[in-house]
């Protein structure tokens, strides 16, 4: 690798949201640096994995995809191999480090400033770059779609829930400036952007560090969120506004309210992870079961039509049949939309790995598992009949043989017949069929 050859980089983002968009972080800096990307590992002078912890199998896809890359570089002696993410992160003791012996970069994502410095460290012949920002949630990510883009509010948590691996792989809670989120939301407007989601390990706890940067004008008086949100329903042109993950807690009679605003899609994702208050205990999420479902109670007394996302745990340490059956029943109670369900895996570090004993039969997980997956099926299949005859308005993704794909406002796939591709266009459309996971319709004529 020399500079006078097109020097080409290969990204795999493991994770949630916030790792893409740290990988569009990583991908701005390596562009920096004279870098162009390849889908083709092959072809790759330096491939990094943006890693995630969240579950054991996760990180088993690193050891997985190191050993193939190390086969690689014999084909390419000068081939780097890079490991970023929440794997670093909470590597506290090296363990992991020294069991990836083929890994020549292994940092935290923090660290990706420091990139070039690492990066011309191993190969002196690459170019360092220009000057880098002081923090990495300062660098412009490299939008991969102009129409859509995630936008970072915020990363780390101060939370601890007990399962949870965040505020050791992450940090404890860091809020972006507002006056840096909206500047960047400005920039994607101004590139063609119409969706923003905002991201963060507990989104609607963001406090802005500026808070004299609020308009004058803006209606809510205490909970930033609500007041950052309305902030961006002023900014013409960003059509659809998303956000993820909240956290029960901090849904106060403000955040609800924000969910009418005009820009805001009709779907909110908020994490259950048990109906079992002893079991909700034990996670330390801070609240009860009565808590959660009066959260619902109000979100849909301000918007009886929304669609309704959660995350939950399942096989939890101790979890019973009887506990496990109060969660089934509050998801008869909330009728969710969509829900993930994880198989509880203990993770190194935890509260829950040094205190509680996963005790729960990995065998009984996968049935818990499988009898959520089934009811959640039948629930929104019912619920899904209420959108024929509808019309409803779809941001189009992707266009595949003679069909337009995208999600509608509820964050339904929903697919009708084009001639042309429309992607990146919002489109009003009729539904015709319901079925579990995609809606069919038809462009509604003009």
């Amino acid at each position: 690798m020399t500079l006078d050859l097109q020097k080409k980089y290969h990204l795999i983002t493991l994770g949630c949201q916030m790792n893409k968009n740290d990988s569009e972080r990583l991908a701005s800096v390596l562009q920096n640096m004279g870098f162009s990307e390849t889908n083709q590992v092959g072809e790759a002078d330096a491939i990094f994995i943006n890693s995630c912890s969240v579950r054991q199998s996760a990180e088993d896809r690193i050891f997985g995809f190191t050993r193939n890359f190390a086969k690689l570089r014999r084909e390419k002696p000068h081939l780097i191999i890079g490991v970023t993410g929440c794997m670093p992160g909470r590597d506290r003791d090296d363990r992991l480090r020294k069991s990836l012996s083929d890994v020549d970069l292994f940092f935290p994502t923090k660290d990706m400033i420091n990139l070039p410095k690492m990066l011309s460290e191993l190969n002196p012949n690459l170019r360092p770059g220009d000057d880098m920002a002081a923090d990495y949630l300062s660098l412009r990510p490299t939008i991969q779609k102009k129409y859509q883009a995630f936008v970072t509010l915020q990363t780390g948590c101060n939370h601890f829930c007990t399962y949870c691996v965040v505020p050791f792989s992450r940090g404890l809670e860091v809020n972006r400036p507002l006056r840096d989120i909206l500047a960047e939301i400005h920039d994607l407007r101004d590139n063609g952007c119409v969706e923003v989601t905002l991201l963060g390990q507990i989104v609607n706890h963001y406090i802005a560090p500026d808070p004299e940067h609020f308009s004058k004008d803006n209606p809510y008086q205490k909970n930033h969120f609500a007041k950052l949100l309305w902030e961006v329903n002023q900014i013409t042109g960003i059509e659809r506004i998303h956000w993820t993950a909240p956290h029960p807690l901090y849904m106060d009679d403000e955040a609800i309210d924000a969910l009418t605003l005009p820009k805001q899609i009709n779907f909110i994702h908020l994490p259950a992870q048990s109906g079992n208050t002893e079991i909700l205990k034990k996670m330390n999420r801070r609240h009860d079961r009565e808590f959660f479902l009066e959260t619902i109670r109000r979100i849909k007394a301000k918007k009886p039509d929304i669609a309704i996302g959660t995350d939950i745990i399942v096989g939890f340490c101790g979890e019973t049949e009887e506990q496990f059956q109060d969660t089934v029943s509050l998801f008869h109670e909330c009728e969710f939309d969509i829900s993930y369900h994880a198989q509880y895996s203990e993770r190194t570090h935890t509260v829950a790995a040094k205190a509680f004993p996963d005790d729960v039969p990995k065998a009984e997980k996968k049935r818990r598992w499988e009898v959520l997956q089934k009811l959640m099926e039948e629930i929104v299949l019912k619920k899904n009949q209420v959108y024929v005859g509808r019309t409803v308005s779809v941001l189009v993704e992707r266009y595949d043989h003679g069909f337009c794909v995208g999600n509608s406002r509820e964050m339904k796939q929903v697919r009708f017949k084009s001639d042309i591709p429309m992607i990146g266009q919002i489109v009003e459309v009729e539904i015709y069929k319901a079925q579990e996971w995609v809606l069919y319709g038809r462009k509604k004529a003009e």
